[in-house]
């Protein structure tokens, strides 16, 4: 705890570049699996497979496919940025299905009856009545990537897992810990937003 004390404005720094990685991600990742979750809920044999590939992906240990990208992108920011975008779309792309795949059909129908066309179907009735779905699936989303992200350190970029993995190289148990802790917290307080923000969203 003592380090963490006295070198707080550095961690800080440290977990203002994590989270900013972490965000930028998954808005990537958001915007690859909310087209394709809208693309596979009309298609059920379809999006078995996807579903299926994705959860193999999402299944390949972390440290494999980060030695993977880093052997075809180098090190720096950029493998670990692909790697947290690949294993969110299993999480997203999931319960973007879930969500659509949910929503009255009741309302669905009424919505064709008024004559709205597609496009005007999904974003005036679906996707709002999926949003809580959806949100709960960026949140678990969220925090799985905050913890990933801290093998960014391994590949030089940047971020808390740079302090973990300088402990581990210098033995400084102090470091070790106040990446951790800040790696913690920051899980801990985007679940707790998302989560309130999933449960205001219910509630309307």
């Amino acid at each position: 705890m003592s380090y963490l004390s006295t070198h707080f404005a550095h961690v800080a720094a440290l977990a203002g570049a994590h989270i900013t990685l972490v965000a930028v991600a998954l808005a990537c990742a958001l915007a690859i699996a909310l087209p394709t979750g809208l693309l596979l809920a009309s298609h059920q044999r379809l999006s078995r497979v996807v579903l299926a590939l994705l959860g193999a992906l999402y299944t390949i240990p972390s440290l494999a496919l980060l030695a993977l990208l880093v052997e075809a992108l180098g090190l720096g920011p950029l493998p670990i940025f692909v790697a947290l975008v690949a294993y969110a779309q299993f999480v997203l792309v999931r319960n973007v299905l879930a969500g659509i795949r949910g929503v009255d059909p009741a309302q669905r129908d009424a919505a064709i009856g008024m004559g709205m066309s597609g496009v005007q179907r999904t974003l005036r009735v679906e996707l709002p009545q999926a949003f809580p779905v959806i949100l709960g699936g960026v949140r678990v989303a969220a925090v799985t990537m905050i913890a990933l992200a801290t093998l960014g350190g391994y590949v030089g970029a940047g971020g808390l897992g740079s302090l973990i993995f300088m402990g581990f190289t210098l033995r400084h148990n102090d470091q070790i810990l106040a990446g951790s802790i800040a790696a913690c917290t920051l899980a801990i307080a985007v679940d707790a937003a998302l989560r309130m923000l999933e449960r205001l969203a219910r509630a309307h």
